[in-house]
């Protein structure tokens, strides 16, 4: 039954990483593009996203760096002619797009058929009430909902179904402009900015606190069906799935009660059709034993890529093969190597996956979680009892916990409704009160969580309890230390008991000799899908003390590579680090060495199994990095392309007799270290901002003396880089740094001068043995002051001087040396004039590797992997100048997501995601990506309120652009009176503060009116400067610009930029070229 008529296949990805879309859909796109080549099908993929692996030479045949949209789909269809579409693998952007190009015809014009669930299906899925009505045929429960399409209706809705009700956005994604509500007021807020992002909004009534269970379930066209997983919520419902701790296999039901909602869910996908990967959520309530669902998803989500990483059942794979038209009894499982697809996994251990959010980068941001997703990643720990994976989890997520228990002290004001009211940090809230002294049937009534987990929560608080009674290892019994290595304690919880006040590594050291010489070590065990009654045959591993032996035969022949990954995705450290871990891989792999991976993100492509020789589904503290290596005995290890957490250990690892590849320890140390980088660049004469670690205020106020305002400042003692300012005067620089107690020897201030109108310039390279043997130079189209992860890259760079280009390369071949680098590297610097200074270095790849090597077309990360195994690669003959075409990367943000954020960029980093497209010119490039991130080009109405005098010059010509081209320009006073004196008509519309003066509002339009009721196609609103309480005017025009879903922009430069582009051409110029056509 195979369609033997399909030679060539569209994939669809999923565009930029953004909140509730991450990097699960590189690795089921990568799956699905595996499966149609071993069957000679040809591939294209249309994906702006040029980090991911998915886009990388011999994945797919063709890849199209362009917006995922209809409009360029049809374009790419028409050019290449193909049979088939698959719409699955690319969330709920490719499922938006593929119901856009059904609805419109454009499928049947071309003829093109799509694999897998039909669209008609997908849309039953979405639609509501029609999917209520469908369930209703087969007696199965839903949840009664409204669908409603005016505030009005939603109003009636809700009285109807009583309060509290939840408010839903049709067709969203991870959730979005959905939220409870507990009277009529917040009915209407919600519901005004939920019809921003969808034409109907569905109003239920509230199940919170019922438990959430999710069904895995696959089905071929000869209506084969399998559940492959389920799971359970650790938070009830009212928190969505992606924000919640999800535990695998369900572990608080009796056999019968997953018995019964395993047949239900295989009943439902049956009814409704789908073919291929679908999820289904209930909501359960054990007392009454009813159920509801909730939804269904026909595609593959978040949860599929964690039930494909929790079982070794390669969803994605096995889903692309049935769209083909295989049935499940064909396909072999390729964990086990024996048995067809057509067996349902058995796990002999448990898994959990824990959300990673960073809502401390953003200011003002709501910390509440609840039905709307806000998480940027997550983790999957895997072990055999409940503790030992949650206190796994917990050191995964890379927040500074050392567990469930032993952490620094948290704040709260008042735990009872820390407890009710889910923050980020409920967990630890939990364990807060639980050594506080509440029990488990209070925490239970505030937070509904089932008192199965909270009993097993109060059992790590005893054991460290326990613990602490002891001040030594030799006084503590031995079973208490294995008791409390069973429940995934790790040596620095142990340190921290019984050595209180010493310091931790130390501590941690003298336990980890003591726990050695005792012979209490972890053992490893191999995933097998069938629970041991077939043998897996792949290296699937986890470490865990809750076993006698191990399921794999070391050859201690030196001739492994260990390769550190990158860990939680969060902001700052996403796909690109994944795509350079692969690539390093796949490197040894072909230089004869085995591969091996440590990693413990259920969302990438480098825990895929058969991307290396052993995969260790493990943490990368420097705990289990050495477990890890004694069992090893490996050739080397490499540090360098997994980002920071790596990075960080190299000094440890390297003091234990590590045999750390490429770069030495101590060389990284003196460019982490400012103090050593600092004295270096000086001795080498290299120009760097002035800067100085300050231990109190005189110290301040001399520097300012010295430097003048505006100062860039960074108390030492906040983790993660979060918490940086930059301060315009003596009264912001005071309120920033809080009460002078903060300031003092333990906990020094790093104050440095802040250069305004500079250019910045990205320099990303590889070396060998202090020899530069390949470099990229690209350049940010805003200027210095946006984090460099925030802003607009060019490469090649357009604007640079010959000059400044060879001073460049002079000054990092200097650093190289004096480091001794061998593998990647990546420098930071500012450029004015014409001087040139050096902000940073980081001897290990940088977000930006990806980038420039596939616009390049050099992979970097092969050479550098070449150079640190000692190879002498040679270096390529081709340089960036010879290009006849540029790139550009443009950031995804998703402020949408993070109520009450302001959305402006600074010196932190706020983007989640990013895009790389190509075109023969800069305006082709930058539409092209800035329509990939979300933006449209506007048709008629743009609001201007545009900072200070300097930044008013910047967009006056691009205004007066905009008037020659029949825009009808709005501006806020000032740049209103500006403009106009300048020869380009502007109406005037007043602030929010302004509006409550009756004459000028009889007079004026209302700013905040035009953004509700849509009149507005585009917002530029420059801040006056990078200070925090910048009026609160701009905040509430940004804001409401976010809430009602029309583009803004922050920033002059880029403004001025995408002003030009869209006026120069128009979408239909835009090119439709393949990356292998540049």
């Amino acid at each position: 039954m195979i369609d033997n008529s399909i030679k060539k296949v569209v994939v669809l990805g999923s565009g930029a990483l953004k909140i509730g879309q991450a990097g699960e859909f590189d690795y089921s796109g990568s799956q699905a593009l595996k499966a149609l080549k071993e069957e000679g099908i040809e591939t294209i993929l249309i994906n702006p996203n040029i980090a991911t692996v998915q886009t990388s030479e011999q994945v797919a045949d063709k890849v199209y760096f362009l917006p995922v949209t209809a409009y360029f789909v049809e374009k790419v269809i028409q050019k290449e002619a193909p049979q088939g579409i698959l719409l699955a693998f690319g969330g709920q952007t490719a499922l938006n797009c593929g119901v856009d190009l059904y609805e419109a015809g454009i499928l049947d014009k071309y003829n093109v058929k799509v694999l897998g669930t039909p669209v008609q299906a997908i849309m039953d899925t979405e639609d509501r009430e029609f999917f209520n009505a469908k369930l209703a045929e087969i007696n199965v429960k839903t949840i009664k909902s409204h669908a409603v399409e005016t505030v009005e209706a939603a109003k009636e809705a809700a009285k109807e179904l009583g309060y509290p009700v939840i408010v839903r956005a049709a067709y969203a994604l991870g959730g979005l402009g959905s939220g409870f509500c507990n009277n009529e007021e917040e009915l209407v807020t919600l519901c005004e900015s939920s019809f921003s992002f969808s034409p109907q909004v569905l109003v239920e009534k509230s199940l919170k606190g019922w438990k959430e269970i999710e069904y895995e379930v696959m089905r071929d066209r000869y209506d084969n069906c399998i559940a492959i997983c389920n799971m359970e919520n650790f938070d009830p419902l009212g928190i969505h799935t992606g924000e919640s701790i999800v535990v695998a296999p369900t572990q608080t039901l009796s056999a019968k009660e997953c018995q019964f909602l395993h047949d239900l869910a295989i009943k439902m996908v049956r009814h409704i059709g789908i073919v291929g990967e679908c999820n289904v959520q209930y909501a359960y309530d054990t007392d009454s034993m009813e159920y509801y669902v909730i939804e269904m998803n026909a595609r593959l989500s978040r949860s599929s890529a964690l039930a494909s990483k929790a079982t070794g059942f390669p969803i994605a794979f096995v889903a692309a093969k049935i769209g083909l038209g295989y049935g499940l009894f064909d396909i072999q499982n390729s964990v086990t190597k024996q048995t067809p697809a057509f067996f349902e996994p058995a796990l002999d251990y448990v898994v959990a996956k824990i959300p990673r959010w960073d809502l401390s980068k953003f200011t003002g941001v709501s910390r509440k979680i609840g039905s709307s997703m806000k998480s940027v990643g997550e983790v999957m720990s895997l072990g055999r009892n409940f503790e030992e994976i949650i206190q796994k989890g917990l050191r995964m997520i890379g927040q500074g916990a050392n567990g469930f228990v032993g952490n620094k002290e948290i704040k709260v004001d008042n735990i009872d409704e820390a407890l009710h009211e889910p923050t980020d940090n409920r967990i630890f809230v939990i364990s807060k009160a639980m050594q506080a002294g509440y029990t488990v049937d209070q925490i239970h009534d505030l937070t509904k969580i089932d008192k199965w987990f909270l009993n097993k929560l109060m059992g790590i608080v005893e054991t460290y309890k326990e613990m602490t009674t002891y001040d030594n290892c030799e006084q503590m019994p031995l079973d208490l230390l294995k008791k409390a290595k069973v429940q995934g304690f790790s040596d620095v919880q142990v340190a921290n008991a019984l050595y209180k006040g010493m310091d931790t590594e130390m501590a941690e050291d003298i336990v980890r000799a003591f726990r050695k010489s005792k012979g209490i070590v972890p053992c490893v065990k191999q995933i097998d899908t069938l629970a041991a009654d077939y043998p897996a045959a792949t290296n699937y591993l986890y470490l865990t003390y809750g076993g006698n032996f191990h399921d794999v035969k070391y050859q201690h022949d030196k001739n492994s590579v260990i390769v550190l990954g990158s860990g939680a995705y969060r902001i700052g450290s996403s796909v690109e680090f994944d795509w350079c871990s692969v690539n390093a891989l796949q490197t040894i792999r072909n230089q004869g060495y085995r591969g091996v991976m440590i990693n413990y993100n259920p969302e990438t492509v480098s825990t895929d199994y058969d991307m290396c020789d052993r995969l260790y589904f493990d943490e990368l503290t420097f705990e289990r990095v050495m477990d890890i290596h004694d069992l090893e005995n490996p050739h080397g290890t490499v540090v360098s392309v997994g980002g920071q957490i790596p990075n960080n250990l190299a000094l440890r690892l390297d003091q234990n007799r590590v045999n750390i590849l490429g770069t030495k320890a101590t060389s990284i140390d003196k460019a982490e270290d400012r103090h050593k980088f600092s004295s270096i660049v000086d001795a080498l004469g290299i120009d760097q901002p002035k800067w100085k670690e300050l231990t109190n205020f005189d110290e301040v106020d001399q520097f300012i003396e010295q430097v003048g305002f505006p100062v860039l400042v960074r108390p030492s003692y906040v983790l993660s880089g979060a918490a940086m300012n930059v301060c315009y005067n003596h009264e912001e620089l005071r309120n920033f740094l809080g009460l002078a107690a903060e300031v003092s020897e333990k906990h020094p201030v790093v104050m440095s001068e802040f250069m305004q109108r500079c250019k910045e310039i990205e320099f990303d390279a590889v070396a060998d043995g202090g020899e530069v043997i390949a470099y990229a130079i690209s350049e940010h189209v805003e200027f210095a002051g946006v984090h460099s992860g925030d802003a607009t890259i060019q490469f090649p760079p357009q604007k640079l001087y010959v000059e400044t280009v060879r001073r460049i390369k002079k000054i990092a071949k200097k650093v190289a040396a004096a480091l001794e680098i061998t593998g990647p590297f990546n420098m930071q610097f500012l450029a004015k004039d014409n001087y040139i200074k050096v902000i940073e270095c980081n001897l290990r790849a940088s977000r930006s590797f990806p980038f420039v090597s596939k616009v390049l077309k050099i992979n970097m990360i092969e050479l550098a992997t070449k150079a640190m195994l000692g190879l002498k690669p040679a270096a390529p003959r081709k340089s960036a100048f010879d290009l006849d075409y540029v790139g550009i990367k443009s950031s995804q943000f998703s402020f949408s997501r993070l109520q009450q954020a302001d959305p402006v960029l600074g010196v932190d980093m706020h983007s989640t995601g990013e895009v790389g497209c190509l075109g023969d010119d800069f305006n082709e490039a930058l539409l092209n990506s800035m329509l990939s991130v979300g933006y449209e080009i506007p048709k008629k109405n743009i609001l201007i309120s545009s900072g200070n005098s300097l930044q008013k010059a910047d967009l006056l010509n691009a205004c007066k652009l905009l008037h020659e081209r029949g825009y009808k320009l709005y501006g806020t006073e000032g740049s209103a009176k500006y403009l106009n004196e300048n020869g380009v008509p502007v109406e005037r519309v007043i602030w929010p503060t302004e509006a409550q003066d009756p004459a000028l509002a009889a007079q004026y339009k209302q700013a905040m009116d035009m953004l509700a009721n849509k009149e507005l196609d585009l917002v530029i609103n420059i801040p006056k400067n990078f200070s925090h309480k910048e009026l609160t005017n701009g905040y509430y025009v940004r804001r409401a610009a976010v809430d009602y879903n029309i583009p803004l922009i922050t920033n002059a430069r880029l403004a001025t930029a995408f002003i030009r582009a869209f006026c120069a051409m128009s979408i239909d110029d835009i090119q439709i070229k393949s990356w292998d056509q540049y």
